[in-house]
């Protein structure tokens, strides 16, 4: 009789020891999806950047004589960007195709909650453009090592540039 009475808690202890062991394991695996759906979100955004600065680029390589329009373009106030021409419904020269695309590829980029920029690419690029593309906090620049710009997208070596750690952006270089 006193051997039972001694037993019968110890079915309920197992129990919820095995309640504790699983949601311990629940846990787990609730890291591992939030984990990865911020790899699945973050490599959709490179995705987008990656086809916004090719778009670019392409409209680049199909008007290079313009690379120096496309350079300036770029680096314009927004307020600037919306005016233009319209080379969908007119013809557009040269000059004015740069400034249509650009203003095209800016908007695109915005709309997608990112921000680009294009600049002359950093040291042992041999002067190539680098078009920018940053979503997040990270701005599509590139500053020096001692800069106090923690939240630009690459910084400037010797050899050229590295990205930042935790930076959120692409780098394109512009042939």
């Amino acid at each position: 009789m006193k051997f039972s009475m001694v037993q019968k808690g110890v079915g309920m202890i197992e129990v919820l020891v095995a309640l504790l062991i699983l949601s311990i394991a629940i846990l787990g695996f609730v890291g591992l999806q939030l984990r990865a759906s911020e790899a699945g979100a973050e490599a959709s955004n490179r995705i987008l950047a990656i086809n916004v600065a090719r778009d670019l680029a392409e409209k680049i390589r199909i008007n290079s004589a313009q690379i120096l329009t496309y350079t300036s373009e770029m680096a314009t106030t927004t307020s600037q960007k919306e005016s233009g021409s319209n080379c969908f419904n007119n013809y557009c020269t040269p000059a004015q195709k740069a400034d249509f695309d650009v203003k095209q590829s800016y908007f695109n980029a915005l709309a997608l909650g990112m921000s680009m920029s294009m600049q002359v690419c950093p040291s042992g690029s041999n002067g190539k453009q680098c078009i920018y593309v940053a979503w997040g906090k990270t701005l599509p620049s590139n500053s020096t090592a001692n800069s106090e710009n923690l939240n630009s997208c690459t910084v400037s070596s010797a050899n050229g540039f590295t990205y930042r750690d935790n930076a959120k952006c692409i780098v394109m270089e512009v042939f």
